[in-house]
């Protein structure tokens, strides 16, 4: 009685949500309760697959993908050292600059053009690994280090077992007995590359200090990443295909088709060699009693537009990219419309590029560069020992956003300084630039316009209207002087003379 009870209670407490019934709207339903991984496990090689095929076929998914990595990365996340010496950190950031040149082990671009091509493959496959590889004096590197970047497809995800002890390996990645991550088995030829066929099938154990993994994880306890296709495939290929066949039926259409037919003969015709092909404007003679037709071919009508608009939404809504960004049509929003949509897509990319982007990969190759600098002796830090950590300081600025009103905007930007509610320092940050070197190239700019008589400033800028204060009470000044004296000139000529004194 009391279970019978029990049971009651807690169907009476499941009946409260719709979301967990069985009737009839729910009866087809089945949400698979399986973690993250064991999904990723099941079909994230196929998923990758699919998404990797829609960005080479699919216009829509090219656009999402590049409009994605360019936002993301743009010129690129650069550091900004946080180190109180200004010649030292000047010294150092140059140093960064000319290895960065060199970060690439491919030599197919430089340091930011990896960031665009890991932004690329997490959101494409939803992680990328860079492998760090250190390097020999005499290869003639900046600093010995360079950067080698492997897609999701070189860590199998079917590689699962317990390891001797207390460690495993879990969907290619080693841990230890208390769950840290302790190296990485790749395979050492791209699985799907056939022009390789050397070492297939072979894996390598990189220890985890040499590999840096990104993913953006929307699952607590996920290993492995997601590609943020998994939501638009569908809607994607379906979309494609139907497109695809209003193509062929305006094709069709489009073609002059004829159909012949004509009276059934006593005997049967002898099988036509060659098919009657009809080309425009010409003039076909048909036999005595033959006649001619045309099929008439159905229009797609006015419900093509709102469909192919409301499904782009929907796979816009799933990229997490907005409408105009995806397709390229800025027709469909007005400019506030436009503006909202915007400023949250830059939301969102904000908080991936400081989340994902600066904590997992930033961060990591700047630690990791540092030492090996100090340790190769290509810049002289002393102390850095002991104080790694503060030498370690440094800001990450990405690329500044372009304005959608530049005048309102830096207008508001400026009253905000004035305002005391930021700093320069902040808003020049905020474009991706570093202030103190801002602000020694506007010094250096002003010293070399003084010694060549040159004035960019344009008039009625704060600037200009200083320098006319300036003049003005300078002016001011002595025209009262010469007033007073005029006027006590003037009084000596008109008054009469004091006591002892002479007219």
């Amino acid at each position: 009685m009391a279970f019978d009870a029990f049971r009651q209670r807690l169907g009476a407490i499941i009946g409260g949500f719709d979301a967990a019934q069985s009737h009839r709207r729910m009866r087809g339903f089945r949400a698979s309760r399986a973690h993250v991984n064991t999904l990723i496990a099941a079909s994230g090689e196929t998923i990758t697959a699919r998404a990797r095929w829609l960005v080479r076929n699919n216009g829509y998914a090219a656009n999402a993908v590049d409009a994605f990595a360019n936002h993301v990365v743009g010129d690129g996340i650069k550091p900004s050292s946080k180190i109180s010496d200004a010649t030292q950190k000047e010294e150092l950031q140059k140093l960064w600059l000319a290895w960065t040149d060199e970060a690439d082990a491919e030599g197919l671009t430089d340091f930011f053009g990896l960031q665009r091509r890991a932004a690329r493959e997490v959101f494409l496959a939803g992680e990328v690994f860079l492998r760090i590889r250190s390097r020999r004096a005499e290869d003639g590197l900046t600093v010995p280090m360079q950067l080698q970047i492997l897609p999701s497809e070189m860590l199998p995800l079917d590689l699962t077992r317990p390891m001797p002890g207390t460690g495993s390996i879990r969907q290619g990645i080693e841990f230890d007995g208390i769950g840290r991550r302790v190296a990485y088995h790749f395979l050492r030829r791209h699985p799907g590359d056939l022009t390789d066929p050397g070492l297939v099938g072979e894996t390598v154990r990189v220890p985890a200090s040499e590999v840096i993994h990104i993913l953006d994880p929307v699952e607590a306890g996920q290993l492995r990443g997601v590609s943020r296709f998994a939501a638009a495939i569908v809607k994607l290929f379906t979309l494609d295909l139907y497109d695809d066949a209003e193509l062929e039926r305006k094709k069709t259409a489009a073609m002059f088709a004829m159909f012949i037919t004509s009276p059934a003969p006593e005997t049967a015709l002898e099988p036509a060699e060659e098919d009657l092909e009809v080309e425009p404007g010409q003039v076909v003679r048909l036999d005595p009693g033959e006649d001619v037709s045309t099929p008439a071919t159905p229009d797609s009508g006015s419900t093509y537009e709102p469909f192919q608009y409301r499904t782009l939404l929907q796979i816009a809504a799933a990229l997490g990219v907005p409408y105009g960004y995806l397709t390229g049509d800025t027709a469909k929003g007005n400019f506030s419309n436009t503006r909202i949509a915007l400023v949250d897509f830059r939301r969102r990319i904000s908080a991936f590029q400081h989340s994902v982007m600066v904590y997992q990969l930033c961060r990591a190759v700047w630690t990791r560069w540092m030492d090996m600098a100090v340790l190769a002796g290509a810049i002289d830090l002393p102390g850095y020992a002991a104080d790694r950590r503060d030498f370690l300081a440094c800001d990450w600025l990405p690329t500044k956003w372009d304005w959608i009103d530049p005048a309102k905007d830096a207008a508001a930007e400026i009253l905000q300084i004035e305002a005391g509610l930021k700093s320069r320092t902040q808003a020049i940050a905020e474009r991706g630039y570093d202030a103190e070197q801002v602000d020694r190239e506007i010094a250096a700019e002003r010293q070399r316009e003084a010694e060549l008589g040159l004035d960019f400033r344009r008039p009625g800028s704060p600037a200009q209207a200083a320098d006319k204060t300036g003049d003005a009470d300078q002016n001011s000044g002595t025209d009262a002087d010469e007033q007073d004296r005029n006027e006590d000139e003037d009084d000596g000529e008109d008054r009469e003379p004091r006591p002892g004194e002479d007219r």
